[in-house]
């Protein structure tokens, strides 16, 4: 069967990467920004600090703890709730980077470690998880209740310990696992505020829809077909599916198809014949109509810009 969260993160393409290693003592304020938005996960490995959002409540982060900013916003890292209060863009303490890349702040001994990640995505797609949840997710080790969070964060700490050959890598790789241990808990202890698409993973009866759409996107998928896969009334499964997730069955299922299809124009040289069958189309006529609606431009000229980018720039041909 199709893991839901897999398919998207995939799909996505989330990816993290060590932003900074942080070895802290007292009296200390450091400025978290990044050049381009991006999601922002802080492990606390020893010690504790606090973070603070400006404009919203001052946060303890204790050993062990785990913090992810999906929103990418600027903050504030430091040593208590006053360091924290009088640090900005423009004030933060003096700090230096040891020979072994570590950021070492503050004074006398080393009171905090923290590693600090960042996530990007591809920008292409845009059916996304980590945009939806709430500007703070905050797993405390006290609430990692298997413990799983906290055995990688055991690894972290052991590999900074005792670096090894491509060191990065795993340290990139653990940060990887580590979101994805941060998302099980908050989906498994939270309820959403509003409907989103998270909710797939609180409705027995919309997941399952979305898992049979994930599981053949090619298949000429109707309400009423769905509905009959997964055991219920065409009028149940419409209603609960925009109840749950904030829109209706169909869009999703386009939003789903055209997300596919971006990432094939973009990353492949199949027709348009191909990819219009491999996503439900019946011709590259039909399938081009609906890429427009939802791209606001061609197939052919999505693939086109992207074609015509530098490698460094934006994965989203949109936005040429």
């Amino acid at each position: 069967m199709v893991d839901i969260l897999t398919e998207v993160l995939a799909l996505s393409d989330v990816r993290g990467a060590v932003g900074a290693r942080i070895e802290a003592g007292r009296d200390w304020g450091w400025w978290w920004t990044s050049e381009t938005p991006r999601v922002s996960m802080h492990a606390v490995l020893g010690g504790t600090l606090w973070l603070r959002i400006p404009g919203r409540q001052t946060l303890e982060l204790m050993p062990g703890d785990v913090v992810l900013l999906p929103a990418g916003a600027d903050h504030a890292l430091g040593s208590d709730p006053a360091a924290v209060a009088r640090t900005g863009p423009t004030a933060s303490s003096i700090w230096q980077l040891t020979d072994s890349d570590m950021i070492s702040i503050g004074a006398g001994p080393v009171q905090a470690r923290v590693l600090c990640a960042e996530y990007d995505h591809d920008h292409a797609v845009s059916t996304q998880v980590l945009t939806m949840l709430p500007d703070i997710v905050h797993l405390r080790a006290v609430a990692d209740t298997d413990g799983l969070a906290q055995d990688t964060v055991r690894l972290i700490v052991r590999e900074l310990a005792t670096p090894r050959e491509a060191a990065g890598v795993v340290l990139d790789r653990l940060v990887d696992v580590l979101l994805i241990q941060v998302l099980r808990a908050w989906l498994a202890s939270h309820e959403a505020s509003q409907p989103s698409w998270l909710g797939v993973f609180r409705d027995d009866i919309v997941g399952a829809a979305v898992t049979r759409i994930h599981e053949a996107p090619a298949k000429p998928w109707t309400a009423a077909v769905l509905a009959h896969e997964v055991g219920v009334s065409r009028a149940t499964l419409v209603r609960r599916f925009t109840a749950v997730t904030g829109e209706s069955l169909g869009s999703y299922l386009t939003r789903w198809r055209m997300d596919l299809a971006a990432r094939r124009l973009r990353d492949t040289n199949d027709s348009l014949d191909t990819i219009a069958a491999s996503v439900g189309y019946s011709s590259a006529y039909a399938f081009g109509r609906a890429f427009r609606r939802a791209r606001s431009q061609s197939p052919g000229r999505f693939r086109a810009a992207y074609r015509a980018m530098p490698a460094s720039a934006s994965s989203d041909p949109s936005a040429s």
